[in-house]
């Protein structure tokens, strides 16, 4: 798993330098600080359903994923204490929060910022017909860059690495909780859940397709909802916890 995350890490640095180097440089470092500042300005207000004429945006892409992100929690929160055991607590927050954003605003800058100057400036498939395909956009945005068919080729091949190196740390944790919490389980039983995993994710697809796949994120939103709770009550044992731990070591 360290081997793939590494080798996913240098292929997605690489294509966005590419990128970066080869787009519109100007553009692109212009929206870094557009991104921010819009984020930092924004957040609240799109945060606020009350009284919304836009109940389309945030119900795709507020409440949808703030859902979405909180049925992840139990997994990742998990993966990502077994593999900072050891780390302190600023370590921790500076690898989790700081550089995943850092990196978060960059990556948006690089290809979300070549795609909104080839739709201002009417360039191609986006500057003619916008962006009409999510999962399309950034192959559509790529014909107008040298080496074309390379870098897309790279970009399927870093999906394709995300979702491999995302099934194998939850085969981990699976693995993990399956074991009673260790984390010497024999390989085998850990080979069986990844298995176990993809043989089920083609089910669904074959079987069910599309709808099959809308009825599982509904049923993680669905999770995301009393695991809020839960969540609101780890905050506070989180915050006592920390409290305590000071007075130690004062």
């Amino acid at each position: 798993m360290k081997l793939l995350s590494n080798i996913n890490m240098i292929m997605a640095a690489s294509l966005a330098v590419f990128v970066l180097v080869l787009g519109n440089t100007g553009a692109i470092l212009g929206s870094v600080g557009a991104i921010l500042f819009g984020y930092i300005d924004g957040i609240i207000p799109l945060s606020n359903w009350i009284g919304r004429d836009d109940e389309t945006f945030y119900h795709g892409w507020t409440v949808f994923y703030w859902a979405w992100w909180i049925s992840w929690a139990p997994f990742v929160g998990m993966f990502i204490a077994r593999v900072s055991r050891g780390r302190t607590v600023r370590e921790f927050l500076t690898a989790v929060l700081l550089v995943p954003t850092v990196v978060t605003v960059f990556w948006m800058a690089i290809f979300g910022g070549s795609a909104i100057d080839q739709v201002k400036n009417s360039i191609g498939v986006l500057g003619d017909k916008g962006i009409t395909d999510v999962s399309l956009a950034m192959f559509q945005m790529f014909e107008h860059l040298p080496l074309t068919n390379l870098i897309s080729f790279v970009g399927i091949i870093l999906v394709l690495v995300f979702f491999v190196t995302s099934s194998d740390s939850g085969s981990l944790v699976i693995d993990g909780i399956t074991a009673g919490g260790k984390t010497d389980a024999p390989m085998v039983q850990r080979v069986f859940w990844a298995i176990l995993e993809g043989i089920i994710a083609i089910a669904l697809l074959v079987g069910g397709g599309a709808e099959a796949l809308s009825a599982i994120q509904a049923a993680a939103i669905t999770i995301g909802l009393p695991f809020t709770l839960l969540m609101l009550v780890m905050c506070i044992g989180l915050y006592k916890g920390l409290k305590s731990d000071l007075h130690l070591y004062k």
